[in-house]
């Protein structure tokens, strides 16, 4: 398959390319859980009534609120910690709100031999950035994904948003969440969290092909 690739997008007129359109259909229907089809729906019907009205905080929420939901989580990075407590504050005038930072149990990165950030101060790409050293003995508390998405689960959640987890953390915590996951932002430290960024503009576009060839 490579839709990607494919300059006519003749399915969105109605076109079949695959053999799954039947078995598609029976997943949404027939499988007895009708919240599937209701967030279809939807999903539907903030796009065709407010297109390019909304914004993502927006829709999060009217959806949420068509949905049915009333308690919603937030899973945080530690760096968006006054974006979460933006978003949270907002949140809360719609839904109880559970909200988890990344860094929570503070479980030291030495109980599973991950690599420090810090181990010879703050790390930039010409070594290190003086006065940020920690001492070896000190906690450098890892992210810990499966225990938001533990924290939650206990908390019983019935949606839950990502706020800049790193990449992977947020894919283990989706794994463990037994509530739905929508991304509100993906982590980007380079680009503002905007990782579409690296492809509107033109230098770190060049910089990726030509990585991609390397």
């Amino acid at each position: 398959m490579n839709c990607a690739g494919c300059k006519e997008k003749a399915c969105a007129k109605g076109k079949d390319c695959t053999d799954i359109a039947e078995e598609a259909k029976a997943e949404y229907k027939d499988k007895g859980d009708a919240n599937v089809l209701k967030s279809l729906r939807v999903s539907a019907r903030i796009e065709s009534r407010y297109y390019m009205q909304k914004t993502r905080i927006e829709e999060v929420i009217q959806y949420a609120q068509e949905m049915g939901y009333k308690k919603v989580g937030v899973a945080f990075c530690i760096g968006l910690e006054n974006e979460a407590e933006l978003l949270c504050n907002i949140l809360s005038h719609y839904f109880a709100v559970s909200s988890v930072c990344c860094k929570v149990c503070g479980i030291d990165k030495s109980y599973f031999e991950l690599e420090r950030l810090h181990k010879d101060g703050a790390v930039n790409n010409k070594g290190t950035v003086a006065g940020a050293e920690i001492e070896p003995e000190e906690v450098e508390a890892m992210c810990n994904p499966i225990g938001q998405a533990l924290i939650l689960n206990r908390e019983k959640t019935d949606l839950n948003i990502i706020l800049g987890l790193c990449i992977g953390h947020d894919i283990l915590f989706t794994q463990y969440s037994e509530a739905p996951v929508t991304t509100l932002a993906v982590k980007d430290r380079v680009l503002a969290h905007n990782p579409l960024g690296a492809l509107y503009s033109g230098y770190y576009f060049k910089k990726l092909r030509k990585a991609a060839r390397e």
